[in-house]
């Protein structure tokens, strides 16, 4: 009888960091929609301090509830792979949320460390420092944590039914 290394009691660690992580971006962006300040500042400039209605709609209480689907997403990551085109869905989905931080984050530290934009958009020196040091990375981080909860997901699956 073939035995799954990572049978349903196996902890998936790798989805519960990726939900993890969403979850905390997620209340950071809600604190920011309902009032809050902190950080905010050195990452959104000048929209933080305006905060235009469209910003608070859509990059706060947007960013926070699309966060919030994303650690959904991780904790499923964690659970037993379920077969079939659920099990292939949840996957394909990690593997997006990997690629799409990851291309996020390169994509944006590329652009400040070439300025690229130039002149059009007023990056202050905190700003672009704070995007190079903590918000890119912390993107980077998440794309990976995502990339390894559906490696780990592809490779563990639910019940068997025995058999190799």
């Amino acid at each position: 009888m073939h035995e799954d290394p990572q049978d349903k009691t196996t902890p998936r660690w790798w989805g519960r960091i990726a939900c993890t992580w969403a979850v905390t971006f997620a209340v950071l962006h809600f604190y920011w929609a309902l009032g809050g300040s902190w950080g905010l500042s050195v990452s959104a400039g000048p929209l933080a301090e305006e905060r235009p209605g469209w910003f608070v709609v859509v990059g706060l209480w947007g960013v926070g509830m699309l966060c919030l689907v994303g650690g959904m997403l991780g904790w499923l990551l964690a659970r037993p792979r379920p077969h079939g085109l659920a099990g292939r869905a949840v996957k394909t989905l990690g593997w997006c949320a990997c690629a799409v931080l990851v291309v996020r984050s390169i994509a944006v530290e590329v652009l400040v460390l070439s300025d690229a934009v130039g002149r059009e958009i007023d990056v202050s020196p905190e700003q672009r420092l704070w995007t190079l040091a903590l918000w890119n990375p912390w993107f980077l981080v998440g794309g990976l944590v995502f990339g390894l909860a559906a490696r780990q997901f592809g490779r563990a699956s639910g019940p068997s039914s025995g058999g190799a």
